[in-house]
């Protein structure tokens, strides 16, 4: 497919809840030591029973937003991504309306999102060129949080697992970023390299 064709979001989705937490925390609207709920429409949607990527936050819990965001950069998890949304925006449905405005805001054209998971929904698209965009974003504005992308494991609810990007462990200078499958268009990734004195996004 061309760069700019618009194709299902998938999980590079998670790439715009993560620039959505992260503009946040810098604002000072939360902390990483803020909690939020586990709610039955996060553990159903995308805790254990979904059978999707999933840190399996437990039902009725209190999970801190750096913990969340860990979810997200290590396990791709899709609960993860709902609970940080409904909390911080007080529903998914809202919190995807603020990740798209986020994404005009970047001068993403294309990009919509529907969920903060990226799973199966016709309004959730993306085209590579704007995830390369939005990939660059989020290293040069927040460098700081970059780190959790290269944590090798993350275990919470005595549930370890290694970090779902498979670029890591080929010792390639890989920094980053994000798997994605949808039975439309197949896989996807973004990712980002440090090697031989250069810095590769694609």
């Amino acid at each position: 497919r061309g760069e700019d064709d618009v194709v299902p979001a998938a999980s590079l989705a998670k790439l715009m809840t993560a620039a959505t937490v992260f503009k946040a925390l810098s604002a000072g609207d939360v902390t990483l030591d803020t909690t939020y709920p586990v709610t039955e429409h996060a553990w159903r949607t995308g805790g254990a029973p979904s059978g999707t990527s999933t840190m399996f936050a437990a039902l009725k819990s209190n999970v801190r937003v750096e913990d969340l965001i860990r979810g997200i950069t290590v396990q791709f998890a899709n609960d993860a991504c709902i609970i940080l949304g409904e909390g911080m925006t007080g529903s998914e449905a809202a919190f995807a309306e603020r990740m798209t405005k986020e994404a005009r805001a970047l001068g993403l054209e294309k990009s919509t999102f529907a969920n903060a998971t990226g799973l199966p929904n016709p309004a959730n698209k993306v085209t590579m060129r704007e995830m390369v965009t939005l990939a660059r974003h989020l290293e040069t504005t927040y460098p700081q949080y970059m780190r959790y992308y290269l944590e090798p494991e993350f275990e919470w609810n005595k549930i370890k697992q290694r970090n779902r990007n498979p670029l890591l462990a080929l010792n390639l200078g890989v920094t980053g970023f994000v798997t994605g499958f949808a039975e439309e268009s197949g896989y996807s990734i973004v990712a980002a390299v440090n090697r031989d004195g250069k810095h590769l996004v694609l």
